[in-house]
């Protein structure tokens, strides 16, 4: 992949100064705040979000952000451990002193790659992979329990992963998870300020961006992949 081509995909910025340098809307971001050699405050910027205005205080720090398809390459159980990882709290600190020296071993890498003339795109992925990972494990280890609201936005976003191109009706989803439609959408509008049929959506616009990129697929085919009926319902939609 081309130097042009790879950092459309993937960035590092050192002086993070606003939202408006993200990749997109539909990228993650990652911002580390180097504390000290003892400690990092990790800020999290889930799909269709935006960080906090807390995050621009900091002058210390690095934001890691990518593009979502960078995690759908690989299997399902992996791209829903990294939604989690950035959709259970907007923030997490570590202080354990071999997990601080890790993250800033990995980041170490991944920066020398990045800013490397001749730079892999697979070593690039690579590295991103191990990072997250690491904070998947971290993660898990130093959260409290999750309160009940944001245990069935995970669960929600796991279903749909799972069944978006099959199921695209809200009442699916909740019907699944033992709770009304309404509430379902009151849930993910606090959490996530989006309804399910909009995050659906989007996870379909996404979905059909990587197919037409990655394959030779017709319209008609992906359309009818997707779950839609026909061509001009799926071309009234994608617009």
């Amino acid at each position: 992949m081309s130097v042009v081509n790879r950092r459309n995909k993937i960035q590092i910025v050192r002086e993070f100064k606003s939202n408006e340098s993200l990749l997109s809307g539909n990228s993650m971001g990652i911002y580390f705040d180097f504390i000290d050699k003892h400690k990092i405050i990790i800020h999290f910027k889930p799909l269709n979000e935006v960080f906090s205005k807390e995050v621009f205080i900091s002058k210390s720090g690095l934001l890691v952000n990518f593009e979502r398809d960078l995690i759908d390459e690989d299997d399902i159980e992996y791209a829903l451990d990294v939604m989690s990882l950035f959709n259970k709290y907007p923030q997490f600190v570590l202080t354990h002193r071999d997990e601080v020296v890790k993250v800033q071993q990995v980041i170490h890498l991944l920066k020398a790659e990045f800013y490397n003339d001749e730079a892999s795109y697979i070593m690039l992925k690579t590295l991103l992979k191990v990072l997250l990972l690491h904070l998947i494990r971290y993660q898990n280890n130093n959260f409290l329990k999750q309160d009940l609201h944001q245990k069935r936005v995970f669960k929600f976003l796991e279903l749909m992963e799972t069944h978006f191109l099959n199921e695209t009706n809200a009442e699916f989803y909740a019907n699944t998870i033992g709770i009304s439609v309404k509430r379902l959408n009151q849930i993910l509008k606090e959490k996530l300020n989006l309804t399910a049929k909009q995050i659906i959506n989007q996870r379909q616009i996404t979905e059909a961006k990587r197919v037409l990129i990655k394959s030779n697929i017709s319209t008609k085919e992906l359309a009818f992949k997707l779950g839609f009926d026909s061509v001009s319902s799926f071309s009234r939609f994608f617009k």
